[in-house]
């Protein structure tokens, strides 16, 4: 945006709002002539960074609207497709696994990612949840996102898929510090805890890093 184009932008806003020069002035911290020399005379050429920042705060605009330049784009950011599996992980009375293909795919931020975890997008994946015992944390058709990098071997309190028989199960394990026993726990209370169990007894699939849900 040129001098001028920004100059007129501006003019539209203080008429638009009602705004007066010396007030925007003061507001700026400059002397009372300063926003009417810039619009009315181009002096100064173009408003200070500072400046126009303030000014879009203060009419709630973005600061392109006034001349500021548009964010520029991360080269290092790509969007990377983790895939939804067709299988379900029970909190609840259980659910069995038909298969485990992809079905579909949802696609997350490169740099978010590397944010959540340090795992390589291949070893995550989104599975369903069904059920109501891990509630109100994770409900009832919520999509969850599996870190199968981050499983036993990394094994501390937290929301896990576990395999348990031929069941996948999605719950809160928590391990006491005493002893190192481990507990299933449901967030629900309304289901009963499993408690002492050994490491040995569990099978890891991954630990959940995020879920999403659809609102209704």
């Amino acid at each position: 945006m040129d001098s001028l184009a920004q100059r007129q932008a501006l003019d539209v806003l203080i008429r638009q709002r009602g705004e007066d020069y010396s007030s925007l002035s003061r507001l700026l911290g400059r002397n009372a002539a300063y926003v009417q020399q810039f619009i009315k005379r181009g002096t100064p050429k173009k408003l200070s960074e500072d400046d126009r920042r303030t000014l879009a705060r203060y009419f709630g605009v973005d600061e392109r609207e006034l001349g500021g330049r548009s964010p520029e784009r991360d080269t290092n950011s790509r969007m990377v497709a983790i895939p939804i599996l067709d299988v379900s992980a029970s909190a609840g009375p259980g659910a069995v696994p038909v298969s485990e293909t992809s079905t579909a795919a949802m696609e997350f931020d490169s740099r978010w990612l590397k944010r959540l975890t340090s795992s390589s997008p291949e070893k995550l994946s989104i599975i369903r949840v069904r059920g109501d015992s891990m509630s109100p944390t994770i409900c009832d058709g919520d999509e969850v996102l599996v870190d199968t990098g981050d499983g036993s071997e990394r094994l501390r309190d937290g929301i896990y898929v576990l395999r348990i028989e031929d069941t996948l199960v999605a719950k809160r394990v928590a391990i006491r510090p005493t002893d190192r026993a481990i507990s299933i726990l449901s967030d629900n209370a309304a289901y009963p805890p499993y408690d002492n169990l050994d490491r040995s007894a569990l099978h890891v699939i991954g630990r959940v890093r995020w879920f999403g849900r659809v609102m209704q």
